[in-house]
């Protein structure tokens, strides 16, 4: 597939397309809406529809180049024309917490030349480990807030292509420490409006309204500069 439909279309709940191959209980897609777990961001789940069949999507991954769907049973067959329906809630709490993630790697690297050495989304809390030289708790949580202002002035998210040659260009826009993913030409780019743009294969909400609000949870000594910072999501109704 020359550009997957969840990266078209992060808002897209639903999408008929046909089954490309299976084996057992795993399915191969012609397209699919279902992230594959990858970059910290979770799998999505939901299910796969065969006329009035339904096959629970439990996992979703990328194996070789493709997205292969685990589903709960067998029974799906090469050629079957099938409707996708994702779990949205799940899908929608992924997205917020990956711009939020973003937005909190661009204000960290901003205000202190951090570079991000791992991280996982999760559905109730976020994990970031940071390249930091010093540890200071009273800092990350002054960062948090500024994340905070920054989702109150509900800044625009929109992705481009760049080459690989275009980035190396400029080191800014690469917030990992390990560099650039090997083997790739053409990358993704997630821009934050004004603020922030990095590489990124992830779905995202298009304003940083949609956040929320970014609560800090608590951070961790990790030594030899790694900082390790935990945040939820609170949404407007204030509930986590």
């Amino acid at each position: 597939m020359d550009e997957v439909e969840y990266l078209k279309d992060s808002y897209k709940k639903e999408f008929e397309t046909k089954v490309k191959k299976v084996k057992d209980k795993f399915v191969v897609l012609e397209n699919t809406i279902f992230y594959p777990n990858s970059g910290g961001q979770p799998h999505d789940e939901g299910k796969i529809i065969r006329d009035s069949d339904e096959f629970k999507v439990v996992y979703v991954g990328k194996f070789d180049g493709e997205i292969s769907h685990e589903v709960d049973k067998e029974g799906l067959k090469e050629g079957d024309e099938v409707k996708l329906v994702l779990d949205w809630e799940r899908r929608y709490k992924l997205m917020r917490s990956h711009t939020a993630a973003h937005l909190v790697s661009a204000i960290f690297h901003n205000e202190a030349g951090a570079k991000i050495t791992g991280n996982q989304l999760n559905l109730d809390k976020t994990r970031i480990d940071f390249s930091l030289d010093e540890f200071d708790k009273e800092k990350i949580i002054e960062y948090i807030e500024k994340c905070n202002e920054y989702i109150e002035k509900d800044l625009k998210v929109t992705d481009s292509y760049m080459s690989r040659e275009e980035v190396e260009k400029n080191p800014d826009l690469v917030k990992l420490a390990k560099g650039l993913p090997e083997g790739i030409k053409e990358l993704r780019m997630l821009e934050i409006e004004g603020l922030d743009k990095q590489p990124d294969g992830g779905t995202h909400v298009k304003s940083l309204k949609e956040i929320g609000k970014i609560v800090f949870v608590k951070a961790d000594n990790k030594g030899a500069k790694n900082r390790r910072v935990y945040f939820s999501l609170e949404d407007a109704n204030n509930n986590c």
